[in-house]
């Protein structure tokens, strides 16, 4: 359980807070369970678990719907 407190908190401060971090799971999560390929290899096919890992790899950002 303190790991994934520690992950989370880690993700957090990567994201700019919890409401931010919540979103970009969110938004990436319903991605990837439309088709979207993964960004990263993990063994894992919880589309949760590729989230968070994409997160902590760098590999995507939130970024706010006008900023088309």
């Amino acid at each position: 359980m303190e790991e994934k407190i520690r992950i989370i908190d880690e993700l957090e401060q990567k994201v700019g807070g919890r409401f931010q971090l919540t979103a970009l799971l969110q938004k990436r999560v319903r991605e990837l369970v439309a088709g979207a390929p993964r960004l990263v290899e993990i063994r894992s096919e919880n589309p949760i678990d590729i989230a968070i890992e994409e997160i902590r790899a760098g590999k995507i950002d939130l970024v706010p719907e006008d900023a088309d």
